[in-house]
């Protein structure tokens, strides 16, 4: 399979701060001999004479937050793995990433597999663990096979299997291909797919910390997130913490799509103006029109109008605030020609095919709410199915196993809320061309 076109510019823009991106525009970015050219593997040694305690509070004073989405913080998260337990610990990726409008995963695959490989390797020092698997979304079969290269050229260095340089550490490490469900971008799905079975979320608590993957004591983190454990570990947990906000330290790679006329992914300190990275760094909307609509951090987050983006910033709390999440920082612009009832089916229609069909709530719900946007899509219906789609998207919210109810959820109530006149406005239009005369419907009711 040929590699996809690059999502990095040739030439970072001023306004980033790169530190997980820092070698990626070098020759050859992805090689290990690039990567110790770069000091690369230096910190996995340095975290050897380091104590299992001293690592995570690094980690934990870097206010690192999980990149996947959920933002919980990734210190406090490893030390819940217990010290004592009988059982072997592992390590577990989540590369899976299916989320629409979300590419920075690949991107750190392609071209810097080996700062990966370091973040794991340190993980593994911090709770004793000595095999690990990085979970790929099946899709990304150019980016496996690039990991799977990168792995095998760091057995051949000394840098995974036994007595790692010399440290007497020992690691194994090996990819797992997902196989095209969204679904498995839950952690418990993930484990259970990695386990040979359907994924299908399981139920909680134990959390993986406790019972993880084999029902074993596991660090399961993204893809993005093991990448700054080197740089934390280099910097010190301090210095990555003052990059970014109280609460949420570092950087947070930013993926542009949609109606901007610069997209791409873009290496920006959290609490950056949302104002800025679409002027400045996105080089504004597309064709000089107006943001209508955007999504902060993947198609599962609640829509925000153009007004009520243009003053936030990319952060958790800052998002949180005007009702909506950072996510996994895959930004969806869209002008003010976007229809927005289109875009409410659209990511319904993804949701809808992506449950797993375990629970009720969301296998109906998703089902109920695709029937009902196709209906008002094509102008066919009442202001009571405006209503309708509404409510049933919120009676699906907290009553699914995993947070897909949740994601499909979410956007759909901001949307109805937000753009209601959208959705009267095709009804109106649709019952005027077929009767000819005054609407045939109550649109209030």
């Amino acid at each position: 399979m040929p590699t996809p076109p690059p999502l990095l510019a040739p030439q970072p823009h001023p306004a980033e701060t790169l530190v997980l991106t820092k070698n990626m525009r070098l020759p050859n970015s992805a090689s290990i001999e690039t990567y110790l050219s770069q000091g690369g593997y230096q910190e996995f040694l340095k975290a050897t004479k380091m104590s299992q305690d001293d690592i995570i509070n690094e980690v934990k004073t870097s206010n690192l937050r999980g990149r996947g989405g959920a933002g919980f913080p990734t210190g406090m998260k490893w030390s819940f793995v217990p010290r004592q337990s009988p059982k072997p610990k592992y390590i577990v990726v989540n590369g899976d990433e299916s989320e629409p409008g979300t590419c920075k995963d690949r991107v750190l695959i392609q071209y810097d597999p080996h700062q990966l490989i370091e973040g794991i390797l340190i993980a593994g020092l911090s709770v004793g663990a000595h095999r690990g698997w990085i979970y790929i979304r099946g899709e990304y079969r150019y980016a496996i096979d690039m990991m799977d290269k990168a792995i095998n050229d760091a057995y051949a260095k000394g840098w995974l299997g036994k007595n790692i340089q010399g440290t007497g550490f020992d690691f194994e490490l090996s990819t797992h291909s997902g196989a095209g469900a969204y679904e498995c971008g839950e952690e418990s799905a993930l484990l259970e797919s990695l386990e040979g079975k359907r994924g299908n979320p399981r139920i909680r608590p134990p959390f993986p910390a406790v019972a993880g993957a084999f029902q074993c004591p596991t660090i399961l983190n993204n893809v993005e997130t093991f990448f700054a454990v080197p740089s934390i570990i280099r910097m010190g947990g301090q210095a990555w913490a003052d990059l970014g906000i109280p609460k949420a330290g570092g950087t947070k790679l930013t993926c542009l799509t949609g109606h901007i006329n610069k997209p791409g992914v873009y290496e920006l300190k959290l609490g950056f103006p949302v104002r800025k990275m679409l002027e400045d760094i996105g080089g504004g909307i597309r064709g000089g029109r107006k943001m209508k609509a955007f999504i902060p951090g993947g198609s599962s987050c609640p829509v925000l109008t153009g007004e009520e983006a243009w003053e936030v910033n990319m952060d958790y709390d800052s998002m949180v605030k005007v009702g909506s999440m950072l996510g996994s920082g895959g930004v969806v612009v869209m002008d003010d020609q976007t229809d927005m009832v289109n875009v409410a089916l659209r990511v319904m229609r993804f949701y809808q095919h992506e449950s797993c069909g375990w629970c009720i709530p969301c296998r109906e719900g998703t089902l109920w709410l695709k029937k009902l946007l196709t209906r008002l899509d094509e102008g066919v219906g009442t202001g009571k199915d405006i209503d309708l789609v509404g409510n049933l998207a919120e009676n699906m919210m907290g009553r699914t196993f995993c947070p897909l109810g949740d994601a499909a959820a979410m956007p759909t109530i901001s949307i109805v809320k937000k753009f209601r006149h959208e959705f009267e406005a095709k009804i109106k239009k649709s019952v005027f061309s077929l009767a000819g005369a005054e609407p045939l419907v109550n649109l209030a009711h």
